[in-house]
């Protein structure tokens, strides 16, 4: 029962004491979620209630499913730009029909988690290495910013997911920017940004929900065409089952899978950052998978649109002092106050303050510090980042971070295919073999023997590459070598066609009159050696546990024991 309700591990020790934390906590996240969940409902192209409704049986399903005690579940800007992009490239007719096939987005979303979560699979998280998502996350707030410029300016600008157009349709409606709404706008952000420099503890996106509301509500602003949230349907969510179709699923499941995989990505970060901060492990990536699953499956019948954990007001709740998720469930209390008695306050909210908020927001996504360490040190990864934010950019979300993926699966398996291929030379007066070429004339090289290192797997992509470059060395050292000794204590693993290969050319070597020793090999590959038959060419099993003693038994076949038997072998340990 633990495993699956986290929450009866930690609630019968739940201390008194964390109950006031806790309550601090919630209400200063639900301050905040009330607004930003509106906002970034925008972004996906929502009635900007929808944003309440995300924040409402996710957030409570996660608060008993979730392992993680820190990290604030529900609505961002990130998945919702996602939300929105998939769904823009759909044909959908009509604002319901939209609404209702978000909301079916949310319900595959949770189906993939909940399944992946099960399956034990959330190691395929791992694929989306830190360059794809640092250049993804960078593309895609810049498309968010642009993207509430039409609420900023008051303008009517078509939306888009590619960034050149957004910049375009921008520039060519400037001229009907309305004064009040980007007048507005720009308050927004230089309270935003004063408040985070001078008052960080002070929540100023309340601060700028409460002026902009009260000044459009006093100077009568909707009159002078201020765009303003409006009426804003008061009561909660109603329970509503999904007309599931395979249509629906084949247009859908794409945009479902890359939001499942990147709203645990990001809710496995932040969580992990937290566990070093306090230094208490409590994250199970699987269930994490199960508990987002079902919190976004859940929270679909109840009109929710995908949700994962928030970077900013995770960061909230940790520093105010949350000890469990008890915090989440106050935050969840406030936003059910809120529809069942404060919706009123918000029709004169103007849509322009909300996006001050979602822009000061995401602007902290733009990261510069990570791309310039790339340069100097990694400059294939550097590259990986690039492609994959141009992409973002300029094809589309959903490709950017498709195409983003396949090319760090590419590097990759490029370098896996040609690793790092060494020779080596005993260190003067010592028992040590290092790289002849990072040492140089502080090691001995012998005419008629040759010690390589191959610093990888031997798989069926390197093979052709293993079987070059070895040759290439015994040519270069001409007939004086007598034998050839492989240091396999990097190679974790063998396949079939590698097998194939090295027993092909353990035979070759043999015709040309040169021996063939394998020092060094670690369990799991000593016992591939035998079950493969590679040990069954080797000339009286040369099988050995250092360096050392493959060269002293080169120069004096009687100087150590020789490891004939596999079993004497094999019980050499690991």
């Amino acid at each position: 029962m633990r495993r699956f309700f986290p929450f009866l591990d930690w609630l019968p020790k739940y201390n008194k004491e964390y109950f006031g934390k806790d309550i601090v906590a919630g209400l200063t996240v639900g301050i905040i979620l009330i607004p930003q969940g509106m906002a970034y409902a925008m972004i996906a192209g929502l009635p900007p209630v929808y944003g309440l409704y995300a924040s409402l049986f996710p957030v409570l399903v996660y608060a008993f499913l979730g392992t993680s005690r820190q990290i604030a579940v529900g609505p961002v800007a990130m998945d919702s730009l996602l939300v929105a992009a998939g769904l823009g490239t759909l044909a959908i007719t009509g604002v319901e029909n939209y609404i209702l096939m978000a909301l079916f987005l949310s319900f595959m979303v949770g189906l993939f988690q909940l399944s992946l979560g099960l399956l034990r699979m959330g190691f395929l998280v791992n694929f989306m290495s830190k360059p794809v998502i640092s250049g993804f996350t960078s593309a895609a707030a810049l498309i968010i910013i642009f993207s509430q410029l039409k609420h900023l300016l008051g303008a009517d600008i078509a939306n888009s997911n590619k960034f050149h157009i957004l910049v375009i349709n921008t520039f060519q409606n400037l001229s009907y920017t309305n004064i009040y709404d980007f007048g507005i706008g720009i308050a927004g952000i230089l309270i935003i940004v004063s408040f985070k420099k001078w008052l960080k503890k002070f929540p100023a996106i309340l601060v700028v929900v409460v002026l902009s509301t009260l000044v459009v509500y006093f100077f009568n602003l909707e009159a002078y065409d201020v765009q303003v949230v409006g009426k804003v349907p008061a009561g909660l969510p109603s329970f509503q089952l999904h007309n599931i179709t395979w249509d629906k699923v084949t247009q859908i499941w794409p945009i479902a899978l890359t939001l499942a995989l990147l709203g645990y990505l990001e809710a496995i970060s932040i969580g992990k950052a937290f566990e070093e901060k306090t230094k208490i492990e409590t994250i199970d990536p699987n269930q994490e998978l199960v508990a987002l699953g079902s919190a976004n499956m859940i929270g679909s019948f109840f009109q929710a649109y995908p949700v994962t954990s928030s970077f900013s007001r995770s960061a909230i709740n940790f520093d105010a002092g949350a000890k469990s998720t008890v915090a989440s469930v106050v935050s969840v209390l406030m936003v059910v106050l809120t529809l069942l008695f404060l919706t009123p306050l918000f029709y004169n909210l103007p849509k322009a303050a909300l996006a001050s908020i979602i822009m000061v927001s995401v602007f902290g996504l733009i990261d510069l510090s990570y791309p310039k360490y790339l340069w100097k040190q990694h400059k294939d990864e550097f590259s990986v980042l690039l492609l994959t934010f141009l992409m973002t950019l300029s094809v589309g979300i959903v490709q950017g971070i498709l195409i983003g993926v396949l090319l760090a699966l590419l590097l990759m398996v490029y370098r896996t295919s040609k690793p790092h291929f060494a020779v080596l030379g005993k260190i003067k007066e010592s028992d040590y073999y290092k790289n002849v070429n990072r040492f140089g004339d502080e090691v001995e090289v012998r005419d008629d023997l040759l010690i390589v290192r191959f610093d990888s797997q031997l798989y069926f992509g390197n093979t052709a590459y293993f079987k070059s470059q070895l040759f290439k060395y015994i040519h270069a050292k001409g007939p004086t070598l007598r034998a050839v000794i492989l240091n396999a204590e990097a190679i974790n693993y063998i396949d079939a066609s590698a097998s194939n290969m090295l027993i092909q050319v353990i035979e070759d070597i043999h015709e040309m009159n040169i021996q063939f020793f394998i020092a060094g090999a670690i369990g799991p590959t000593r016992d591939i050696i035998f079950s493969s038959g590679i040990v069954n060419c080797l000339d009286k099993a040369y099988l050995f546990v250092k360096i050392k003693e493959a060269v002293d038994y080169f120069d004096d076949p009687k100087a150590i024991p020789r490891f004939r038997e596999k079993v004497a072998y094999q019980n050499l340990g690991n």
